[in-house]
Order: structure tokens, then C-alpha cells, then sequence
């Protein structure tokens, strides 16, 4: 990666970028209609890893919205919506946690061929938004809240498989939840990060 998060861009960057923009359209609409099948797929499977991966895709959703809607905006203005996907993505990352634990004590029967066969075709699709998006992980905090978004779900759905392989081997539901922590700890962390750049850049503005 050429920067790191702790460079500021100037505000003169491609954040309204045509290209950008038509890249996000694709990422918001990719992500809503995987919402409404890992949703589905992980109530249906028993699967704590999949609803994780879907409410993930839902706040990635709403992610893109807003770097749309702030796209041709001030430093300020993009900074502070970077900001804001922070906060969600450190709330999902808390929420995952929670859930995690509650699985732990309540019990849970996950169904490994319908993790394995959704958990792959979510990791299509964000593998494919990553690498659309890869060519602006270096712009501002909200070009770069994008990319680590995708990013992290691309990863967090290797996780899915693994976890899907790891209940069909040992019949027990532990890998399912593992997993969940796993995601919630790359949405923290990645919130730190995006938060720690929107923050220089409000500062810069």
C-alpha cells in the first residue's frame, strides 16, 4: 500500500470522480441484494457468521450511500461522513461480539452446506468490489472507509468458509461463532483506522 492511514490527502483528490462514483453505484447495489440473500440464508442455516455477514452488508450499503451523496463535498464534509461510517463500523463490530457470546451460552446449530455455498458467493462479490475500488484506497478517509469495507467482508468471507469446513468436520457450532468474533475485530480495527485519517483531515481542513 503506498500511504498509510496516517496520510492526509489534499483537497484536490478524484472524489467526484465519474468513475468513482460509478464504482460505488455498483458496490451499493452488489451489497443490498447480498444482504437480502445472506439474511435470508443465515436465518434459514442457523448461522451466526452469515446474519453477522449480512447485517455487515446492509451497513456497507448504507456506507456507500453516504460517500455518494457526500462525493463532490468540501475535505470537511467527506471527513466527517468517514466519521460516521467509523462509528457504524465500530458498532457492528460491538454488536458481533455480543451476538458471539450469546451463541456461546444459548447454543447453535449451524447448517454448513448453505454457509459454504453463501459464504462463496458473497466472497465473489466483494473481491470483485474490492478490486473495483482498490484504485482509490489511497484518496481520502472516505475513499479509503470504502475500500477497507470491502476489504475486510472479502476476508471476513474467506472466514465463512472456513468456519462452514470447520462445523461440517467437527458437528459442533464453535467455528460458526469463532468466526463472528473474527469479523468483529476487523470491523474495529478498521474503524480505528478510518477514524484516525478522517480525523487528521479535519484537522488539515
Amino acid at each position: 500500500m503506498a500511504k498509510s492511514c496516517c496520510n492526509v490527502p489534499s483537497d484536490t483528490g478524484n472524489n467526484n470522480d465519474p468513475r468513482w462514483r460509478r464504482v460505488l453505484w455498483f458496490a451499493l447495489i452488489a451489497n443490498g441484494l447480498m444482504f437480502g440473500v445472506e439474511i435470508v440464508a443465515g436465518v434459514s442455516a442457523d448461522s451466526r457468521a452469515l446474519q453477522a455477514d449480512a447485517l455487515d452488508f446492509f451497513g456497507d450499503s448504507a456506507n456507500y450511500a453516504i460517500s455518494l451523496f457526500v462525493a463532490g463535498m468540501t475535505l470537511t464534509w467527506r471527513a466527517r461522513a468517514a466519521m460516521v461510517k467509523a462509528a457504524t463500523m465500530l458498532a457492528f463490530g460491538l454488536w458481533v461480539i455480543g451476538y458471539a457470546i450469546y451463541g456461546f451460552y444459548a447454543g447453535a446449530s449451524p447448517e454448513p452446506q448453505t454457509m459454504g455455498v453463501i459464504g462463496t458467493l458473497a466472497l465473489i462479490v466483494n473481491i470483485v468490489v474490492a478490486l473495483l475500488l482498490m484504485g482509490f484506497r489511497d484518496g481520502d478517509a472516505n475513499m479509503r472507509s470504502a475500500w477497507i469495507c470491502s476489504r475486510n467482508d472479502a476476508i471476513g468471507n474467506m472466514a465463512v468458509l472456513a468456519a462452514a469446513l470447520g462445523v461440517l468436520g467437527t458437528g459442533r457450532a464453535w467455528p460458526d461463532l469463532l468466526v463472528a468474533v473474527i469479523m468483529a475485530t476487523l470491523a474495529v480495527w478498521g474503524s480505528i483506522d478510518v477514524f484516525t485519517q478522517a480525523r487528521k483531515e479535519l484537522v488539515q481542513a
